[in-house]
């Protein structure tokens, strides 16, 4: 039985995510329409938009220094940390500086905060992720870097961090820099073969 050119079997689908998803959206367009619905249009249009997996496509390892290459010139990378509220991901651009991410955020904000230990000399471990994805070319590359991160504190370290001319992109108050030292930094490229 179809509701509205929709197979009935299309609606359990639909019914197993609570909210409407890009993956719903996957499952209910392999349902074939029926004749002249084209509510979700036609099965030659659903096919043709369909993406087959790359069976051809190689995942390359990278080196340290192939991936210190790549996110070089800075840009926007992830960091991720434990927050008090549980497992945090977060946008920030980027330097780096003297073999470290270097980034600024507010003095006191939620993610200075949660970055803090409370125990003097104490390490607060992250990982932070940069990636560049060519989505039509279907290629891109992925760096993580895990490490501690630390508060710049010094006038030395602060004069330092200065000079990388990192420029955070929200306005307001951003005069504390973070410093992330990499204890390993790994990478990956996928491309067509």
């Amino acid at each position: 039985m179809r509701l509205a050119g929709i197979p009935r079997a299309a609606f359990a689908v639909i019914g197993q995510h609570a909210v409407p998803s890009s993956r719903a959206a996957v499952l209910l367009a392999g349902f074939p329409a029926a004749p002249g619905a084209q509510a979700l249009g036609s099965d030659k249009k659903i096919a043709a938009n369909r993406r087959t997996p790359m069976a051809d496509a190689t995942i390359e390892e990278l080196g340290e220094d192939e991936c210190l290459r790549l996110i070089a010139p800075g840009g926007v990378g992830r960091i991720a940390y434990q927050s008090r509220f549980g497992p945090a991901v977060l946008p920030v651009n980027y330097k780096l500086h003297d073999g470290a991410v270097l980034f600024r955020t507010a003095q006191d904000s939620p993610l200075d905060e949660d970055l803090q230990t409370g125990i003097a000399g104490a390490e607060y471990r992250v990982a932070f992720e940069i990636d560049d994805i060519d989505i039509p070319g279907r290629e891109g590359w992925s760096v993580l870097i895990q490490g501690s991160a630390h508060r710049v504190e010094t006038e030395a370290e602060r004069a330092s961090a200065m000079a990388a001319d990192v420029e955070p992109w929200p306005g307001g108050q951003r005069e504390l820099f973070v410093r992330i030292v990499p204890s390993r930094i790994t990478g990956r490229r996928i491309r067509p073969a």
